[in-house]
């Protein structure tokens, strides 16, 4: 399983902070983008994040919890993610924002709410590169896991395996070295608080050997 690590709540001095994080055993760089309009809560925009990340040599995957998601896909392509996120309940033609994401040349991810329905999303499973399964509400670091996503994931999996669709899948929100091990069926967790609240290495390490 790979590790994506969240720096939303990363420490000062962010740019130093970003820089000894990628020097560790981590897979992507995940860059979390809120609006304040889709999500109430709003991060750093790309001015703000391209001096966070500037030294930051890992790959990056950006997740947009926005509304107007293809300006915000317009600002972030610049980044050259490897994936880059919208999440279906922002859009109102999925597949017009598919189609626009891979026009650029990225990898395209779709994430879900906890109250969206695995099954709402299907016809668009064989499209897309990965899907990002929300195990919180978004819009904000450091809630807890909810249990139900182990479900989604598990479904994500077997329509894979079933349909053979190419997407991996990830999940994201309230990861740690407990709730990990739940998370088996996924391909990447996406980490925040449990990394960036304490010694990064030895966190990592703890993720890994889960």
């Amino acid at each position: 399983m790979k590790i994506s690590a969240s720096i939303l709540n990363i420490r000062d001095p962010k740019q130093e902070e970003v820089k000894k994080l990628c020097s560790l055993d981590i897979d992507y760089l995940h860059l979390d983008v809120m609006d304040g309009i889709f999500v109430e809560n709003k991060t750093w925009g790309y001015e703000e994040y391209k001096d966070i990340i500037k030294f930051a040599d890992k790959p990056k995957d950006v997740h947009l919890m926005v509304s107007n998601v293809k300006k915000y896909i317009d600002e972030f392509e610049d980044f050259k993610p490897e994936f880059l996120t919208f999440h279906y309940e922002a859009a109102s033609e999925v597949s017009s924002v598919i189609n626009y994401i891979k026009s650029k040349g990225m990898k395209v991810g779709m994430s879900i709410k906890p109250s969206t329905d695995v099954l709402e999303i299907v016809k668009y499973l064989d499209y897309i590169d990965l899907v990002l399964v929300m195990s919180v509400e978004p819009g904000r670091g450091g809630q807890t896991f909810i249990e139900n996503s182990v479900k989604k994931i598990n479904q994500l999996y077997d329509l894979r395996c079933d349909r053979g669709y190419n997407y991996l899948i990830e999940v994201d929100g309230g990861i740690n070295d407990k709730t990990i091990k739940d998370c088996s069926k996924a391909d990447i967790c996406v980490v925040g608080n449990y990394i960036t609240k304490q010694d990064y290495k030895e966190a990592i390490d703890s993720l890994k050997t889960e």
